[in-house]
């Protein structure tokens, strides 16, 4: 996902309700200092990892003072060693001082979700299978968390319930069955080239492929079952699958030969980058 225009949207609704959030009526501590004083900054990785989050992380100074100004030298997407100057700041000490904690919370959080996306790439890279992320993302940030799973090497599944048709269980139960849940979505978005639906079972799995399913979930399935669905699928549509994917064992999955891999705690389960912002008083 590139910054789109929709992207650039949301990043600055996201960093002004992250401001208001943490600023509220004013921040009282920086009154402690002179408001003519001036300051510069540098932010430092503690750590191997994927930098993302540079637009936000520009947008929190730029919203508080317009003349401020950060300069990279590295960019969405670079891997960054412990010890790696990121960027540095120019700003008023105050605007510096109310603007980090917020600035690093976004480059910090985009970061290790792009970090571990790499991660579960870089674990099955050579096989078919590409990683894809889920819409259990943290409320008000799922394009930003998107956006760090692309810049990560992953692949955006549905962005919400809006531009995608994903059939569940319920979903088959209260429809009828697959065959008439697949007609009925079809009917309901005939322009949508998203239309998945999960089979817990082989047996689903051939009701699903009858009625001429193009993608299709495997919801918890052991590997064996899993490549048996690949070879009775035979590529007449897209296999995903999905439930209890980590690190572990996500290149046994991927050897089966599945299409893709979903993965709920790219976005789910995410451990910040340690990052640190020094100060530089002028």
């Amino acid at each position: 996902m590139e910054l789109t225009q929709q992207l650039r949207v949301e990043i600055q609704r996201e960093v002004a309700s992250a401001l208001a959030e943490d600023i509220g009526t004013g921040d009282l501590t920086a009154q402690l200092i002179p408001v003519s004083a001036n300051a510069s900054g540098r932010v430092i990785t503690r750590q191997e990892a994927i930098v993302c989050g540079t637009a936000w992380f520009d947008t929190v100074f730029q919203m508080l003072e317009p003349e401020s100004s950060v300069v990279w030298h590295v960019k969405d997407g670079e891997r960054v060693k412990p010890g790696q100057l990121l960027c540095d700041i120019f700003a008023s000490a105050r605007s510096l001082l109310t603007a980090e904690r917020t600035a690093l919370n976004f480059l910090q959080l985009l970061s290790g979700t792009a970090t571990t996306t790499a991660r579960f790439v870089e674990a099955i890279a050579g096989t078919r299978a590409r990683i894809v992320d889920t819409r259990k993302t943290l409320p008000g940030l799922r394009l930003a968390q998107k956006y760090a799973v692309s810049v990560g090497g992953g692949l955006n599944h549905r962005i919400g319930l809006y531009d995608g048709v994903l059939i569940k269980e319920n979903h088959i139960i209260a429809a009828g069955g697959v065959r008439q849940a697949l007609t009925r979505a079809r009917e309901i978005a005939p322009s949508t080239a998203f239309i998945e639906i999960e089979v817990e079972s082989l047996e689903q799995l051939h009701e699903a492929l009858a009625a001429g399913a193009t993608m299709v979930l495997l919801d918890n399935m052991t590997n064996e079952t899993m490549r048996e669905a690949v070879l009775i699928t035979a590529g007449r549509a897209q296999l995903e699958a999905s439930g209890g994917v980590n690190l572990e064992r996500v290149r046994e999955i991927a050897e089966t030969g599945v299409d893709r891999i979903s993965v709920g705690g790219l976005t789910k389960d995410v451990r910040a980058i340690d990052l640190s912002l020094r100060h530089i008083e002028e």
